[in-house]
């Protein structure tokens, strides 16, 4: 039987009210097992919850509504304060509509150790648990030991990237009440430095449970390309390196920096991106539908044309369509929704179509971090390509054969899903009791 976006939609629905009925269930057994209800009558429990590295990439936008849906669903009685590094770009009005109860607080910790905004000290102050959202590493490890030294409140780690551990690390890592890695090559790291956290585990990537969408934007872009929904493929490419240095003014790269990061990303242009081109040859060609090549990061829109696009056959170009403006995920999340599969070289963009009910295949770059290692551990091995490794027909092959094969497909993605349901409930049950437990103390 052929997947269309409607069944996916339906399973995802279906599979969101399973863990509702779950997370329920939790709530109901633990609200037995903390006592002091009287304060808990008083105020709700409150988390502040440290997100939002950067809005030049959805993948790092991507965190923030993915945790945040994890806490509407286990936690909805919590309040949540978002403390963002950034929210331009239209990302703070994305989220208020979406979560319209959420506060979002600015400011920043000074460089001589002050909360520089009324607003997060008072945050600071409110809060009962501290929560550093997923992200490429302990991203704010100097916020999270100003809360520690400061508060002496609890707080937490919730899918993360751990590389090298340095002493200042292993200390901010030990007293947390639970680590949660988004992969297990980072949990590895932990148990070999010897991190005496008493909760540690692998929990993958937040932005698997995104369901942000904007119908709106997406629609005009299907109709203006005429793409019939089920039917096209998404395409997302990547440079071995992310030039930030064109990305930020503010970049502090050395010159050596630079030249080596633009030297790398010349040297492999042209070979990696051959292997996705190659995909969309034979998808055009097999199928004899569109492709849509978009972008994850700001600077893939001045790389789609002359890496991808333009180099195809004329008979593939005709029916290639470039997304060549950035975009949030919620567009995003519309689009790959309704694709057929996406194969992206960069990784967020497969975490979205996954979490829509969409076959997302990741082509990892060496270059890239150790956080590839999640698409090994949720049972993804089969849609996991290391580009170095594999050749132009294995990837288009792999693309070919989830569109020849869409009932087999689709059960696996159910699975995968499921069995990442499952995680996100039971590290979502250790961060409830561990909030609940600070904030009846």
């Amino acid at each position: 039987m052929n997947q269309t976006p409607v069944s996916r939609r339906h399973w995802l629905k279906q599979t969101l009210i399973h863990s509702m009925g779950l997370a329920a269930a939790g709530q109901l057994q633990m609200a037995s097992s903390f006592a002091n209800p009287s304060k808990s009558a008083e105020k709700p429990p409150v988390i502040l919850l440290r997100s939002g590295w950067q809005t030049v990439n959805i993948g790092d936008i991507g965190h923030s509504p993915g945790i945040l849906k994890l806490l509407e669903v286990y936690a909805p009685e919590f309040e949540i304060i978002l403390w963002p590094n950034s929210v331009d770009r239209g990302v703070e009005p994305m989220l208020k509509k979406r979560f319209p109860k959420l506060k979002i607080v600015k400011g920043r910790l000074n460089r001589n150790g002050k909360l520089d905004s009324k607003e997060l000290q008072q945050a600071f102050e409110k809060a009962d648990f501290f929560l550093h959202g997923s992200g490429p590493s302990v991203v704010s490890r100097r916020e999270l030991t100003f809360w520690k030294q400061q508060t002496g409140k609890p707080y937490g780690i919730y899918g993360v990237t751990v590389s090298e551990i340095n002493p200042e690390l292993h200390e901010l890592l030990s007293g947390a009440d639970f680590i949660f890695t988004r992969e297990t090559h980072s949990l590895k790291n932990l148990k070999e430095a010897k991190v005496t956290s008493a909760q540690q585990d692998f929990a993958p990537d937040a932005t698997f449970a995104i369901d942000l969408t904007d119908d709106v934007k997406a629609s005009a872009f299907q109709q203006k390309h005429q793409l019939q929904p089920g039917n096209y493929l998404c395409a997302v490419p990547r440079l071995r390196y992310t030039p930030y240095h064109k990305i930020h003014k503010s970049s502090r790269w050395s010159q050596e920096k630079i030249e080596e990061v633009e030297s790398v990303n010349q040297q492999y242009q042209e070979q990696d991106h051959a292997k996705l081109r190659a995909a969309i040859i034979e998808w055009v060609r097999t199928s004899g539908q569109k492709a849509v090549v978009c972008p994850e990061m700001t600077y893939q829109t001045e790389i789609i044309h002359p890496l991808v696009i333009d180099p195809l056959p004329a008979d593939v170009k005709s029916k290639v369509v470039a997304h060549d403006e950035y975009w949030l995920p919620d567009e995003a999340g519309s689009l790959y929704r309704d694709a057929a599969a996406v194969v992206s070289m960069e990784c967020h963009s497969p975490i979205i179509a996954c979490a829509f009910g969409t076959p997302g295949l990741y082509v990892r770059q060496p270059t890239d971090t150790i956080k590839g290692q999640m698409w090994y551990d949720i049972g993804l091995k089969d849609w996991t390509f290391e580009i170095d490794e594999v050749n132009q027909q294995q990837i288009a092959e792999r693309v070919i054969q989830i569109y020849n094969h869409k009932a087999q497909t689709e059960d696996k993605l159910k699975a995968v899903m499921q069995s990442i349901h499952e995680r996100q409930q039971n590290t979502m049950q250790i961060l409830k009791q561990a909030v609940l437990k600070a904030h009846s103390s």
